[in-house]
């Protein structure tokens, strides 16, 4: 519930940058969402596995959809603004200009996006190293890391790029410098994707092993000597221009930013759920783990001591929730992986058209359409014939493999629309099995998870949720705030603001979660029958 703030009816803006739109949201101190907007960006795709966007194209989506959630608003009355945003690599020069990260030297686009695998052989060599930071992520860096993107910029666009850069951000340290002007670095990007140790800082060893001694010889300037953790106070606040760019009173407070899977994590993971019987209502916060699933699927899990997972990311110190190690698994496009296989079947055309003229989404459409065709049996088993291996863009968690690709056995010559709402249900089982996977992993090397907290899109998705909740054996946690993210970034400007005196009394002050009850439980269903039934299929 809510603590005693300062201000009675301060509101505080979040802002989060997804893969495909930027978000915004206006949320009070009970962590109500008051007011919502969103706005696409643009991404190019110029060759294979080259992913790219514009930081000012970012930047002017966050101020439409701020200008938007503020409007008709007492603007004395927001106190805090907070940023969350995908791990990507924002490259400008010394005088904060965009630099091309192309080979077509089109600077417009200046960003290599987080699923970008250029950077394999790169990658390669990193882990060829056996550093000792590797122990950090998982014991092998991912090609989604800040080091081989650097790495590739480097060896490949040396005169146009690398010779002119001044500053490399993680998108979200870009908007709270956009915002600020102030160049420090998140804890949480910094320790999450480019190696920086909270205890330790920079290995620099590491650096000058891997080819990227630029960075020690001028005492890491391109890429953070000043760190802040999530939720403190940067500078003097907004600035009067990016005040006047967002809709916003200049010198509000401003904080140091999260990656949009941590915001959703932080939004979630402290969720109140007294009243539901679940086992985690005894135990410890440790119990709990947050899947942020959207365009792809994070899993994020806390222990007061650092616990190493082979092939998941962590433990990072106060990454997420100061004075708590994370352990990061992941699913890269879990999300863009279900729009891949069902907008590529033959019958889409026929989906569509049915579900326009019922005025649902495809996704709802086939939701209904599974019920139809089940008959006597728990549509899970649907999928007795048909199976699908998710890993089409590699596998992250806890396999650690980029090199894998993805399968669909079991397929027959029809392509009807009840072959596509069952390949579908295979696609988004394949993906419960993979967060199944990455607990086990987790649970082997010593957490403790009993209950699943879900946010993020494709947490609206009634089967895709009911999966998780049947493959893994575990209940599922809906927080009645279905943008657990963005109430996330909220949070990081309610600390900011002075309101709260950190985010973890933030947390268990209430803001980011209503009044109890404040959740939706969704038990497994016969989970332990079913999962064992489709692991046995497998196996044979």
């Amino acid at each position: 519930m809510l603590g005693e703030a300062q201000e009675p009816g301060s509101y505080y803006v979040g802002v989060d940058v997804g893969t495909g739109s930027v978000r915004a949201a206006l949320v009070d101190q009970r962590g109500s969402l008051l007011a919502f907007a969103d706005q696409p960006i643009n991404k190019w795709e110029p060759q294979f596995n080259h992913h790219e966007q514009s930081s000012e194209d970012i930047w002017t989506a966050c101020c439409v959809v701020t200008k938007k959630v503020v409007q008709g608003i007492d603007l004395n009355r927001i106190r805090g603004l907070g940023f969350d945003a995908t791990c990507s690599l924002v490259v400008l020069d010394k005088q904060f200009r965009p630099l091309p990260v192309n080979c077509e030297g089109d600077f417009h686009r200046n960003i290599i996006m987080w699923l970008d695998h250029r950077a394999v052989s790169q990658v390669h060599r990193i882990n060829e190293t056996k550093h000792s930071v590797l122990q950090y992520v998982g014991g092998v860096m991912s090609v989604e890391m800040q080091a081989p993107k650097l790495l590739w910029l480097k060896e490949n666009l040396r005169e146009t790029c690398w010779d002119k850069a001044g500053h490399f951000f993680d998108l979200p340290d870009f908007l709270s410098w956009k915002a600020t002007g102030v160049t420090a670095r998140s804890l949480c990007s910094l320790v999450c994707k480019w190696t920086y140790s909270a205890e330790r800082g920079w290995d620099d060893s590491f650096w000058k092993m891997i080819g990227l001694e630029d960075f020690v010889a001028d005492n890491y300037s391109k890429i953070g000597n000043q760190v802040l953790p999530p939720g403190a106070s940067l500078g003097n606040g907004l600035t009067p221009e990016a005040a006047k760019d967002l809709g916003l009173p200049a010198g509000i407070a401003v904080a140091a930013s999260l990656i949009d899977a941590h915001a959703g994590g932080l939004g979630v993971i402290g969720a109140d759920v007294r009243g539901h019987g679940l086992a985690c209502e005894g135990q410890p916060v440790t119990s709990r783990l947050a899947v942020i699933c959207g365009t792809s699927s994070c899993h994020m899990g806390i222990s007061k001591d650092p616990i190493f997972v082979p092939g998941v990311w962590g433990p990072y110190f106060s990454a997420m929730v100061p004075g708590f190690w994370l352990n990061e698994g992941g699913q890269s496009v879990t999300g863009k992986l279900i729009d891949h296989m069902v907008q590529g079947h033959a019958a889409f055309p026929e989906l569509q058209a049915k579900a326009t003229a019922r005025c649902q989404s495809v996704y709802a459409y086939l939701n209904s359409h599974l019920d139809l065709i089940k008959k006597a049996q728990p549509v899970g088993f649907l999928t007795v014939d048909l199976h699908v291996w998710p890993d089409f863009h590699g596998n992250r968690s806890p396999l650690a493999d980029l090199t894998l690709k993805g399968m669909v056995t079991g397929l027959k010559l029809s392509q009807d629309l009840d072959d596509l709402a069952i390949l579908y249900l295979a696609t988004v089982q394949a993906i419960a099995f993979g967060t199944r996977l990455i607990i086990e992993a987790m649970q082997a090397a010593g957490h403790s998870i009993s209950t699943l907290f879900l946010c993020g899109g494709l947490s609206k998705n009634p089967l895709f949720v009911q999966m998780h909740a049947d493959i893994t054996g575990m209940p599922v946690v809906l927080s009645q705030e279905v943008e657990s993210v963005l109430v996330g970034a909220a949070i990081l400007g309610a600390c900011a603001s002075g309101d709260f005196a950190s985010v973890q009394v933030c947390e268990d002050q209430g803001v980011g979660h209503g009044p109890s009850p404040s959740e939706t439980v969704l038990p497994p269903d016969s989970s332990s029958h079913l999962a064992k039934h489709i692991q046995d299929i497998i196996k044979k």
